[in-house]
């Protein structure tokens, strides 16, 4: 039953490459129906929010701030920088080393967003042209640069693009909310959480909200 449903949400939806604020909640209950545990976290706490950001330099900046930090702290030195400039390849170059410490850039992500925003003022990354590119050409492109990894593509191309098939692989959150759910003895190595993943393609962008859902939802012991 469950090899035979499979398949099916391909076949029901066979245009969606983008998640939508309506196709979330739709693809979330598609993927209930085919997973038990999946069924579960949409029963106990609805469908996930679309957690979009706007595509562009400055949510690459937010990601890379992202990298290996809390989420919280993150956003603290995002809204920093918020409000010392506006947040635009120019903009960011006119901070000298100094004043990104005080924002709360490390060294080496001063110098990841230093690269970035250089890339796109003189051309070697359009950022414009990514929406036309599929998966592998926009993560191509981003990883390209120093300082981007396959996690931050994958968050720039599920949440700035909305990209419907995306299984961030080296996220710790997914990782956990993975072992939780399915209730592994422990995490899930790299192939064991790209394993996991194939049951729900091509809707892994929303498993991976539903996920994201459950972690930030569900009482931990």
């Amino acid at each position: 039953m469950r090899d035979s449903l499979a398949g099916s949400p391909q076949k029901r939806n066979p245009a969606i490459s983008v998640i939508t604020t309506q196709s979330v909640v739709t693809l979330a209950h598609e993927l209930a129906a085919r997973d038990a545990d999946l069924a579960r976290v949409v029963q106990q706490f609805g469908a996930p929010p679309l957690w979009a950001r706007q595509p562009g330099f400055a949510t690459l900046v937010h990601i890379i701030l992202e990298q290996q930090v809390s989420l919280a702290s993150a956003k603290a030195a995002f809204n920093r920088l918020g409000e010392a400039i506006e947040i635009t390849p120019t903009a960011f170059l006119t901070l000298d080393d100094e004043q990104l410490k005080t924002i709360g850039f490390s060294r080496q992500k001063t110098r990841y967003c230093r690269l970035l925003a250089e890339a796109v003022l003189d051309g070697t990354l359009d950022l414009p042209r990514l929406p036309k590119l599929d998966d592998e050409q926009v993560r191509a492109a981003l990883t390209s640069l120093t300082g981007i990894g396959d996690w931050t593509a994958d968050i720039y191309l599920l949440m700035a693009l909305r990209r419907a098939d995306i299984w961030p692989k080296g996220d710790l959150a997914l990782l956990v909310a993975a072992q939780r759910l399915k209730q592994l003895p422990s995490r899930p190595t790299h192939e064991e959480f790209l394993a996991l993943g194939e049951s729900w393609r091509p809707y892994r962008a929303v498993a991976a909200r539903l996920l994201w859902h459950y972690y930030l939802s569900a009482p931990r012991k």
